[in-house]
């Protein structure tokens, strides 16, 4: 991902916070020379300094077929919105975009048996929804084992770590005032979420 200097954020505890916030995220993986990609929720954690990214595909997806051992990247995208250049000081200037994204980079390992998926599982309901995890675990063994045998899971454990942050960093004060005054007017909230990022710069 092409990031400016002025446009990175290098703390990784804030990366993942993002990641964690943002976790609905697409996998890209390359066959044939063609890359292929699929969204899905992860579950984003660390441990022992790594960073580990857990997930399922569809049985039925083609790309769970691709990916073991394989590199793949995942991609994190957050608040965006349109910044228009009445916002700025002088005449002469172009619209732009504002944004947050991370790149995560790793090798994919499948999460074989039963075991594995199982609790895999457990964890993502846990994570997504607490309250659902009495009724999952009142579900027949059968059932979930049917459910089971329809996922591919795995996990990255990620090597490259990209983190950007376009937030009208190479922008006056005055300038980010005025977008920070425009975005937290507006009726939506990504623009007002990103309004919140621009205000938390140091």
């Amino acid at each position: 991902m092409y990031i400016p200097s002025f446009n990175k954020f290098d703390d990784q505890q804030e990366a993942i916070s993002f990641m964690q916030r943002y976790s609905f995220a697409t996998i890209v993986s390359v066959k044939n020379g063609v890359p292929v990609a699929t969204h899905l929720p992860f579950l984003v954690k660390k441990a022992d300094d790594k960073i580990i990214l857990s997930a399922h595909f569809a049985k039925a997806n083609p790309q769970s077929a691709d990916i073991s051992g394989n590199n793949v990247l995942v991609i994190f995208t957050g608040p965006h919105a349109y910044i228009s250049t009445k916002n700025y000081e002088k005449e002469q200037n172009v619209p732009t975009w504002n944004y947050l994204a991370v790149h995560a980079y790793g090798k994919c390992t499948l999460l074989d048996g039963e075991e594995n998926k199982a609790a895999l599982l457990k964890e993502m309901v846990q994570y997504y929804e607490a309250d659902y995890l009495k009724q999952w675990d009142s579900l027949t063994d059968d059932y979930k084992q049917k459910m089971m045998k329809g996922i591919v899971a795995f996990e990255i454990v990620v090597d490259d770590l990209q983190a950007k942050a376009k937030l009208s960093q190479n922008r006056s004060e005055k300038e980010r005032e005025n977008i920070i005054d425009e975005l937290n007017n507006a009726v939506n909230s990504n623009e007002k979420d990103v309004a919140r990022y621009m205000s938390l710069l140091p």
